[in-house]
């Protein structure tokens, strides 16, 4: 197995570690599973070998206790957990992909295993990938390549350590079946994925509904909605802001900007911003063909059958704005149009002020004021274009002071003052950050591929966690709850 990395304890102090509790198991979701999903059998595996264990997520909910073999049992072969699910649930939902409206989806090689508390009462649920077939399959194998597994662990590291809302990655069990896909050499390992996720209710959960003008069943989504993912109260002059799909829009719009911000500021390229992967409690998941910039470039593209650049760097807040108005689409089913548009219209700025916060937060800045830190913003991707620099390369050389950040940005820079202890981690006086570029992805996969070497992904998951010990804990919108 590969053993989860230890990251050095000087520093916790800058960034809040899950924090161990008990385990609490709450199924809330039976109460709507009737219409929401149907229940599914998993695949039975020739083979289980633990290849990654996320024991500090593990103890947050209560599961750090668990043995490899009971591990393996639960995350493998999905016996049930004490007093959760007593059957994994596929979830139904519609959406939008590529914005062609597709009614035939849902989950198609997951499922939600359990649902459970953490210590701070947040509900949290255990959804897989990889786990086999269920009536939203279609013509796939509802499998998992180990490569994609390694993939998504590598990503959820890297966008927790840069202070992003996203799944983790808790467990990889490699599966013993050998798969045949068209964008890896095959045939390719296999391997069944577990994501510890706050919900995995989509804007195409709510879609569905709308399409089966299913009205009392969107009522019941959207309480649920609002108890489990608890967000601010619209502003005071909104209008509509006492009715539930009103106020659950308003909490939306305002997490799905702050999850475009952080992506912005990460560099990170999603890829498929489709409306069934589009999670309500703001969280980001579900990753495919995802990429980091070699360099600042708006049009750069992930995915190699995103041919229009639809879902490009640039235009991903566009996606997700978008994507809110489909949400807002299916919310008509329950309120009147404009109370919900007062609430879309709330997206441009609450992007801008996440963009912005999370731009100086990499940059361990002080902010100045929203003019002036848009405007820092604009000089620094103009200095990133100008000399092709990777996002990770220029947030780098700003923190630790060093020369070469183009006069243009110096200017706007020389305004602003480093938050106090924005330096005191080590990792800012070394030759570089830890990044993670399609090749340096290709490079860790290589050995594993060849000689069952799994050395350079532990070394390169130890180093994306001491970046997250370096940046500290992420900023969040005023009021920010989940």
């Amino acid at each position: 197995m590969l053993a989860e990395p230890r990251v050095a304890t000087h520093y916790r102090r800058m960034r809040a570690e899950p924090q161990p509790a008990a385990y609490r198991p709450d199924t809330p979701i039976e109460g709507l599973a009737e219409w929401l999903a149907v229940p599914v059998a998993p695949a039975d595996f020739p083979r289980r070998e633990l290849r990654w264990r996320n024991d500090r997520w593990a103890a947050a909910v209560g599961l750090g206790g668990l043995s490899d073999d009971e591990w393996i049992r639960h995350f493998a072969g999905f016996d049930p957990l004490t007093d959760n699910l007593p059957n994994p649930l596929a979830l139904k939902y519609h959406g939008h992909q590529f914005r062609a409206y597709n009614p035939d989806i849902g989950d198609g090689r997951g499922f939600l295993f359990a649902q459970m508390r953490d210590g701070g009462g947040r509900l949290l649920d255990l959804g897989t990938k990889g786990s086999g077939l269920t009536p939203y399959s279609r013509e796939a194998d509802g499998r998992l390549t180990l490569k994609g597994a390694v993939r998504e662990l590598l990503a959820t590291e890297m966008l927790e350590a840069l202070g992003v809302n996203t799944s983790k990655t808790f467990s990889i069990v490699e599966t013993g079946e050998e798969l045949w896909r068209g964008d890896e050499p095959s045939p390719t390992r296999s391997a069944v994925l577990v994501r510890l996720s706050h919900g995995h209710i989509r804007i195409g959960t709510f879609q569905r509904l709308l399409a089966i003008e299913a009205r009392s069943e969107m009522e019941a989504l959207v309480n649920y909605c609002l108890a489990q993912f608890p967000g601010t109260e619209p502003p005071t002059d909104a209008p509509g802001r006492d009715e539930p799909a009103v106020v659950l829009l308003h909490q939306v719009v305002e997490r799905m900007a702050d999850l475009a911000g952080s992506w912005m500021a990460s560099g990170f390229v999603h890829g498929v911003l489709n409306t069934d992967n589009m999670n309500i409690s703001g969280e980001s998941f579900d990753y495919g063909p995802w990429r980091w910039l070699p360099q600042w470039n708006p049009a750069f593209t992930a995915a190699y059958f995103d041919h229009s650049g639809l879902y490009c760097f640039g235009r991903q807040p566009e996606a997700v704005n978008w994507n809110c108005g489909q949400l807002a689409v299916a919310l008509r089913l329950l309120a009147e149009a404009p109370p919900l548009i007062a609430a879309l219209e709330r997206f441009p700025g609450l992007y801008r002020s996440a963009l912005t916060r999370r731009f100086l937060w990499r940059m361990g800045l002080q902010p100045q004021g929203l003019e002036a830190d848009l405007a820092l913003v604009a000089a620094a991707e103009r200095h990133m274009r100008e000399v092709a620099m990777s996002p990770d390369r220029f947030f780098f050389d700003v923190r630790g002071g060093r020369a070469g950040i183009g006069e243009d940005f110096g200017a706007a820079l020389a305004a602003y003052q480093p938050v106090e202890g924005a330096l005191a981690h080590a990792l800012w006086g070394e030759a570089g950050p830890p990044g993670l570029v399609v090749e340096e992805v290709e490079g860790i996969w290589a050995p594993i591929a060849a000689d069952d070497d799994w050395g350079p992904l532990q070394d390169k998951v130890r180093a994306i966690r001491r970046l997250g010990e370096a940046l500290g804990s992420p900023p969040r919108p005023a009021g920010h709850r989940t």
